[in-house]
């Protein structure tokens, strides 16, 4: 079938479905529609069999959803309605919740009802919850209401599914009851109006004499403080003091003056550089005792043979500083006596390259992109080189970009079944670095890397598998994957060929060096960089400030796909539609 996907972004759902989708043989154009208007000019140029929206926020006119079946994906049980479902669940701390795929019609999500599916509710950002939890639900109704529709079966009445008076339309979840009381609320309150919030909008507070909206939350139970006062940093979040405990914000948001740009979220010390008073900057311990609650975005623990490095960075997002802590931890992680040694293996995102708010925000953003760049070639160097031991990539959720060639450093690359993979750099604008030209050819050949540089489309973990771009597809929930990366890092090491693997290893490296060293990928890589970076007409620099603050590209992404050509993905990912042809609008992470 021809399946049109409609959305108001590109995010991580809508291009799960695609993918998936794609995989199964259907046609999946994908458009952007911000509007009802655009949904109707986006049905009429493609004449879809079926019409999906897996994230609409614009409500679908009535000659569409008349003329043409429109599924809607509702991220709520049948019977809830409303624009913030996710939010109340988590606000009422529900401890499961559900996905419903309804028929569009004139009153919203109130149509009939093609698929549903129930999901647990982990104590997670609500950001990660969607792109885990709820995405696995969503694209088990959506493929099975496809398939219902494919089959000439149509839906259930959704008075027949809900009892009556069981309906429940909530209104939109507003600041004025995200706002904490830091006088009066429990750790637990905080961190679940934070969780609640973190990737979009944050939870707007005052700090140090400024608006602020908060983003991300995590506990910490050895560090107590006036309520409301900041007793520490660790590594750019700050620490804050609740009514009986205390929480660490990685990340800040300046509350823009109407009329201004939005501000760039930042990691928190730097959002507040000027204001933020001398405090101790505490380290995390290394491991953590039992029953501790505090935050690290890089911890390292062992299991017998086997070292897992994981680390969680705000929308896989990496900073320069991210960069270098991370390859400090690996080298440190290098020196143990491990056989196996794994990287990632957390839950949500592995990485999705340079971090573009850090570099929007610099005074220098070509010196900082730079900068940035060159901190991620050093740490993907640095896993190219381990030559003693065998390195595992773990991908627990997504990855993009700079991320994907990170991981493909390593000797074999697991992801999540849920796993959505952007092997590209194309549109936004840039070349691409981290030795991609050499790790990608390498695993997937030299005709596939075109392909996937080119068309820029997302890839499942099943085309990931098939493609050679992933080694091992884990099947399980995203709070497992933890500790089944664990126990089949633990067969690895445990198998008589891993030494000779390593052998090889070693010899392999000594002869590429002699031949075509890992520094010329580099250079010729990084000049083709440095040229986009210093030239300011570049499109990079507009695709990044339209990304990152949330703008539309000026003149439209399709203006710039000359100039980004063969060049590869966003750092954080755009979608591509069926046969080339491009999303028109910023994709989301989430």
């Amino acid at each position: 079938m021809r399946i049109l996907l409609v959305a108001s972004a590109c995010n991580s759902l809508t291009q799960r479905v695609q993918a998936e989708l794609r995989d199964r043989g259907h046609a999946v154009p994908v458009e952007v529609t911000p509007d009802g208007a655009a949904v109707r000019a986006a049905v009429h140029g493609h004449r879809p069999d079926l019409v999906v929206a897996p994230m609409l926020k614009a409500v679908v006119p009535q000659d569409v959803w008349s003329a043409h079946t429109c599924l809607v994906v509702h991220p709520g049980p049948a019977g809830d309605r409303g624009p913030s479902s996710l939010d109340w669940a988590i606000h009422e701390d529900a401890a499961e919740w559900g996905v419903t795929v309804l028929q569009a019609e004139a009153e919203m999500d109130a149509g009939d009802i093609w698929a549903t599916a129930d999901f647990r509710v982990p104590h997670v950002a609500k950001s990660d919850l969607y792109r885990n939890e709820l995405s696995d639900a969503a694209l088990d109704a959506v493929l099975r209401a496809v398939d219902r529709f494919a089959r000439g079966r149509p839906p259930r009445p959704q008075r027949d599914l809900v009892r009556t008076g069981a309906a429940r339309t909530r209104p939109y979840f507003r600041q004025e009851t995200r706002r904490i009381s830091w006088d009066d609320d429990s750790t637990e309150t905080v961190l679940r109006k934070l969780r609640g919030a973190d990737s979009q909008p944050g939870v707007r507070d005052e700090l140090l004499g400024a608006e602020w909206f908060l983003h991300g939350g995590h506990p910490e139970d050895g560090l107590r403080g006036r309520p409301g006062d900041l007793p520490a940093t660790r590594a750019g979040a700050v620490c804050r003091a609740t009514a009986d405990g205390a929480v660490w914000i990685p990340e800040l948001r300046a509350r823009s003056a109407p009329g201004l740009p939005r501000a760039c979220k930042l990691p928190a010390t730097t959002a507040l550089a000027g204001r933020l008073p001398r405090l101790p900057e505490l380290p995390a311990p290394p491991q953590p005792a039992e029953g501790r609650r505090t935050w690290s975005d890089i911890r390292y623990r062992e299991e017998g043979p086997v070292g897992v490095l994981s680390f969680s960075f705000p929308g896989g997002a990496m900073s320069t500083g991210h960069c270098r802590r991370l390859l400090d931890a690996y080298r440190a992680a290098r020196s143990r006596p491990t056989s196996v040694l794994v990287l990632g293996g957390h839950r949500d995102f592995f990485s999705n390259g340079i971090h573009l708010s850090v570099i929007e925000a610099a005074v220098d953003p070509a010196a900082e992109s730079w900068a940035n760049i060159n901190a991620m070639n050093d740490l993907v160097e640095a896993v190219l080189t381990t030559t003693d031991r065998l390195v595992v990539s773990a991908i627990g959720g997504n990855a993009a970009a700079g991320g994907v060639m990170l991981a493909l450093a390593a000797d074999e690359v697991w992801c999540r079944s849920g796993s959505i993979l952007n092997p590209h750099y194309r549109l936004m604008g840039l070349y691409g670095s981290e030795y991609w030209t050499y790790t990608l050819p390498r695993r997937v050949g030299a005709p596939m890397a075109e392909r996937l540089t080119r068309q820029a489309r997302p890839v499942s973990a099943a085309a990931a598998l098939s493609a050679g771009l992933v080694d091992r597809v884990v099947n399980c929930g995203p709070q497992e994957f933890t500790g089944e990366v664990t126990r089949w890092a633990a067969r690895l090491a445990a198998l008589p060929a891993a030494q000779l693997r390593v052998a090889a290893k070693k010899a392999e490296h000594e002869r590429r060096e002699s031949a075509t060293p890992l520094a010329a990928y580099r250079e010729q890589e990084l000049a083709r960089m440095l040229r986009v970076f210093t030239d300011p007409d570049a499109p990079y620099h507009a695709l990044r400030r339209a990304f990152v603050r949330k703008e539309p590209v000026p003149g439209g992404i399709d203006g710039h796909r000359d100039a980004a050509a063969g060049t590869g993905l966003s750092e954080h990912g755009r979608a591509a539609g069926s046969g080339g042809g491009v999303a028109r609008w910023p994709v989301r992470p989430m």
